[in-house]
């Protein structure tokens, strides 16, 4: 008897009985269907982060002001002494590894050409900016440093901004109003999509820091030069954690921290924190994994249960096949077969549930899934150990029966 004959034989088998298959392949339906799922969201995750990640800039640490204290009362972050532009000159100058540093100031202000508005943030950068944050302009160009220094009125747009006031045209050379002051858009950015607070990163509009200063912002009273953050370009050689602490140092020194204070100021890796993201979705995949493979189990010892209630109750046709001429290992792969076949149809059905819940899970959260050719057939693979594993037992057992009190049994 040949591998075919045995798969028509266990099909057979499994048609005559088929609820009993079915309620039987539950926990590997279950296993089959966790893998997917477990695999399809950890992978889309990855992707996500990875994909947060870039979006904020490679090898970049971000300096925000710290939290100041009135009567010992914490006030929150950026309520400190502000950063300055001697900072970042100083960052620049003094701190190895440094390829770029810039800037930033923020104010939310509403954006008007002819008889369309819309309120978003404008974000006064140095020229550097674009550098730092891996954020090329798709058409028209960059800030230059003649900008800055210059206080030119000039400015780049996000995708958003250019979907609400200029759709379906170019907006490079157009003329807009920021707070009543005109401005000509010399560039729009590419798009950076979704922050990882689920920020709109593309409505944005960048403009030379020193104009904000001038035009939209207003000088500090504190602080002529503010600046609200300052973004730290790192050399992929220099060690982020080492560069972290220069800054730090230097800073400390600027702002004459005294021995054993607390810094006035907040020194950040975000790629860092994202990762930290990761292996919190690292750790949940491990314990989706380990559910997923005591459903396996489970399920495997339901198929090698559901095997030797069938060896039993099909003793008279074991006996029968031995006698006509039937091979013990003829009869072992007949079982073993239908083991394998119990756990495919459970492992197809899995299959099905895991896909179309990875895609419910994919439209109801907002999250990107993936599932992959090769997440299925591993899944399906797993299933048909499973089937092997647990299968063997019953079928050793049948190929092993004696044959005259098989064929005695009623």
């Amino acid at each position: 008897m040949n591998l075919w004959d045995s798969i028509l034989i266990a099909v057979g088998a499994l048609r005559v009985n088929l609820l009993r298959s079915v309620l039987t392949t539950l926990g590997i339906v279950i296993g089959v269907a966790s893998v997917i799922i477990l695999v399809a969201v950890g992978t889309g995750a990855s992707s996500e982060v990875d994909r947060q990640i870039k979006a904020l800039g490679t090898n970049m640490l971000v300096v925000f002001p710290g939290s100041s204290r009135v009567m010992g009362r914490s006030q929150g972050a950026g309520t400190d002494i502000p950063l300055s532009e001697g900072d970042v000159t100083a960052i620049r100058d003094k701190v190895q590894g440094v390829l770029a540093v810039s800037g930033q100031i923020q104010e939310t202000a509403p954006m008007v050409r002819g008889n369309a508005n819309w309120t978003t943030t404008i974000s006064g950068v140095h020229a550097e900016y674009g550098f730092v944050r891996d954020w090329p302009v798709d058409n028209g160009r960059d800030l230059e440093p003649n900008d800055v220094r210059t206080g030119a009125k000039v400015a780049l747009i996000g995708k958003s901004v250019a979907k609400e006031l200029f759709p379906g045209e170019s907006a490079v050379g157009a003329a807009v109003r920021i707070k009543n002051v005109p401005f000509e858009i010399v560039g729009e950015l590419s798009s950076k999509g979704q922050s990882a607070m689920g920020r709109d990163q593309d409505d944005i509009v960048l403009i030379p820091i020193s104009t904000a200063r001038a035009r939209i912002s207003g000088k500090s009273q504190i602080q002529n030069d503010r600046i609200g953050q300052i973004y730290v370009k790192i050399d992929t050689g220099t060690d982020l954690a080492v560069a972290q602490e220069d800054i730090e140092n230097l800073l400390r020194q600027r702002r004459k921290a005294t021995r054993g204070a607390e810094n006035t100021f907040s020194v950040r890796n975000l790629s860092e924190t994202m990762k930290a993201r990761t292996e919190v979705l690292s750790t949940m995949s491990y314990l989706l994994a380990a559910t997923s493979v005591i459903s396996l189990i489970v399920g495997g010892i339901g198929i090698m249960n559901i095997m030797l209630v069938s060896v039993t109750e099909r003793t008279r046709e074991i006996g029968l096949r031995m006698a006509v001429g039937g091979r013990r290992r003829d009869i072992m792969m007949q079982f073993l077969v239908e083991a394998v076949s119990l756990c495919l149809l459970g492992g197809l059905i899995g299959v099905v549930i895991g896909v179309s819940a990875s895609t419910i899970i994919a439209f109801v959260a907002d999250w990107p899934v993936l599932v992959s050719p090769g997440v299925l057939g591993g899944a399906l693979a797993a299933a048909a150990a499973t089937g092997i594993c647990f299968g063997l037992f019953p079928a050793r057992r049948a190929a092993h029966l004696n044959p005259i009190d098989a064929l005695r049994s009623e």
